[in-house]
């Protein structure tokens, strides 16, 4: 049952890719919500996204989207070269944003896009799901409480397998695709999650012929403690993130940035925990924005700027090491 006490969050997106539709999936599972407006370039794309989704209407123009007065907040999910135009578009119409990560190209961007939401008083946050999702919590209490000892080492990995396509958004080194930006954001996300910001960090990586990255490799080092990433669409890899502490072996299994088990390993025996999550995933973030609306915030305090600007500010550093450099 609605309850009718609680503020109805109307949602508009902007964007309308294969994220896109997964996020208002989950949207329609809520209550309170109500999916408004959608927008594409293309009306054809929007209109179908729209009766897929039941929206009130479809837009070929992201400015009519964001002046449209029924919309609360933006959901966006454009390619990641584009999130900086796109969330001041938003911020500076007075529209709440929730921004796909990266929250942008670097931390110049992160920057001003953090400046502009302050100075129009709007709620802006980054959308990295895994942050919320009750399996990912759960270990990062471990972590916090120290309830194995401390966390020794991290093993945090996200592979898979594309033919090179030069076309598709995955390798356009322009909008910032190649393996880092698009899912070596995870494994660098747990590493400071859990472990905060490295005293050094040592990378490699391999390279498409268009100079976007295949496949990157980074190793985080701290006083006491060490997190080995990868990345790669080169290949298969398990996606797991493995917690090491003095007590116990805390493992999330495959695909651990979304809903996941988590195996507790300790003197030789597993106990594996199951979160039962009937969603795809995107709705405990979805639940944590509309919180902070109705509680009139401008920032988060799971996904806050600092935690932002330290994601960016981090990947900025892989890239000149990597020697990874987009067009300006």
């Amino acid at each position: 049952m609605i309850n009718n006490n609680i503020k109805k969050i109307r949602w508009g997106i902007i964007g309308l890719g294969n994220i896109a539709n997964k996020f208002a999936t989950d949207l329609a599972r809520l209550e309170n919500v109500e999916l408004v407006a959608v927008a594409s370039r293309n009306q054809q794309r929007a209109e179908t996204f729209a009766v897929r989704h039941n929206s009130k209407r479809a837009y070929n123009s992201y400015e009519n989207l964001v002046k449209d007065a029924e919309v609360d907040a933006v959901y966006i999910a454009t390619p990641h070269s584009f999130h900086k135009e796109h969330a001041i578009l938003c911020l500076q119409n007075k529209k709440a944003v929730l921004c796909e990560k990266p929250l942008a190209m670097n931390l110049e961007e992160v920057t001003e896009m953090i400046l502009v939401a302050r100075e129009n008083n709007v709620l802006l946050m980054e959308a990295l799901w895994t942050f919320f999702l009750p399996h990912f919590t759960y270990v990062l209490d471990i972590v916090k409480s120290e309830k194995f000892g401390k966390l020794k080492n991290l093993e945090a990995d996200f592979g898979f397998y594309r033919d090179f396509d030069e076309t598709s958004r995955l390798f356009k080194k322009e909008v910032g695709g190649g393996s880092l930006l698009d899912i070596g954001i995870y494994p660098i996300f747990a590493a400071l999650a859990a472990l905060g910001e490295p005293d050094s960090i040592d990378a490699n990586a391999t390279f498409f012929k268009n100079g976007a990255d295949s496949s990157c490799s980074a190793v985080f080092h701290y006083e006491k403690a060490k997190a080995t990433l990868k990345s790669s669409f080169l290949e298969e890899t398990k996606t797991e993130a493995v917690f090491t502490f003095d007590k116990a072996i805390v493992k999330i299994k495959g695909q651990f940035h979304q809903p996941s088990t988590v195996v507790i390993i300790q003197n030789k025996k597993e106990e594996t925990i199951n979160f039962d999550c009937k969603t795809i995933g995107y709705n405990f973030e979805i639940e944590h924005f509309n919180q902070l609306l109705r509680e009139n915030k401008k920032e988060s305090a799971v996904m806050s700027f600092d935690f932002s600007k330290s994601i960016i500010k981090t990947l900025d550093k892989v890239r000149k090491i990597i020697g990874l450099a987009y067009p300006s």
